[in-house]
């Protein structure tokens, strides 16, 4: 039988409602919620303010001259303040890719299953390019400090390579799906873990290769336009068959992965002529996995030429 308590006078008056288990009070969700976006934002701009004073100091001084003393008075803190945001100086000269990672990582997680995989990695490291082209003189600034100093090149190929790993896996995940794959990944194939690990080091690369091109060039250029430019490049390389079901943002694509029927025809099939005594003869050349149609298409737009000519 439970126990009875006998209520003072004072303990009768009313009472305010208890606050719920997560601490919150009934009725305070959205000031809650708003509460935890200005703590976010003033955390990031702490972030940002001590990543500035610390390039602006490597940059003035020399970077094995500057101390996290300094850099934490620099940006009008405690030495205990910087060690709340960063681990050791020379992680405060990457200060966006933690975020980065977490946004490509839910970017990958809720790709639709239909789109090409190469299409949603290329969409994720995207997002980084763009990390480094909204600031295009800090970026700069970073890029000529990495070259100077050996510690912080080897930082920024950890940092890479964690996205490379994270393509990698995203990649491997798809053979796990019952969904339709690029022809030539086949669930459990022997080949499967080196062609994730080819194509998300390609993907990198290209990146890679394009954001040093810009760095170097001061920031100036579309950086963006440059990357989709190498992403075609990557997709005719290795990934010039696709399967008949795998979609490029909205639209299928057939082998060849350009988008185009066009294009799908040129990568998938090609035709020459080639002069004999008896006349002009048609070599067609196709692969193996190429629709009928396209194979059929190809053949006849050839042939159309030969007659025109």
């Amino acid at each position: 039988m439970d126990r009875v308590q006998s209520v003072s006078p004072r303990q009768s008056a009313p009472q305010q409602s208890a606050p719920a288990r997560d601490g919150r009070s009934p009725g305070t969700g959205a000031e809650a919620g708003q509460g935890s976006r200005r703590a976010a934002a003033q955390r990031q701009q702490m972030r940002q303010d001590l990543a500035s004073a610390a390039m602006e100091l490597f940059a003035s001084q020399g970077y094995e001259e500057t101390t996290v003393d300094q850099i934490a008075a620099a940006a009008g803190v405690a030495r205990r303040t910087f060690f709340r945001y960063f681990r050791s100086k020379e992680e405060a000269i990457f200060p966006d890719h933690d975020d980065t990672l977490v946004r490509v990582a839910d970017l990958l997680a809720s790709a639709e299953p239909e789109e090409h995989p190469l299409d949603v990695v290329c969409r994720g490291i995207k997002e980084v390019l763009r990390m480094y082209a909204s600031t295009p003189g800090v970026s700069v600034a970073r890029y000529q400090l990495i070259r100077q100093v050996p510690t912080l090149r080897e930082r920024e190929i950890a940092v890479v390579a964690r996205y490379e790993r994270l393509f990698t896996r995203y990649l491997l995940g798809r053979f796990d799906t019952a969904g339709e794959i690029p022809t030539g990944w086949q669930h459990g194939g022997e080949d499967d873990s080196m062609l994730a690990e080819v194509s998300a080091a390609a993907v990198v690369a290209a990146h890679n290769h394009v954001l040093r091109r810009w760095l170097r060039a001061g920031g100036r250029g579309d950086v963006e336009a440059q990357l989709d430019h190498s992403f075609e490049v990557i997709r005719q390389t290795f990934w010039g068959s696709s399967a008949p079901g795998a979609r490029r943002r909205g639209a299928v694509v057939a082998p060849g992965a350009s988008g185009t029927e066009a294009g799908a025809s040129t990568a998938s099939t090609t035709s020459a002529l080639s002069a004999t005594p008896a006349g002009e003869v048609l070599i067609t050349v196709t692969r193996t996995d190429a629709p009928l149609d396209v194979v059929m298409d190809a053949v006849r737009v050839a042939l159309e030429g030969v007659k025109q000519a």
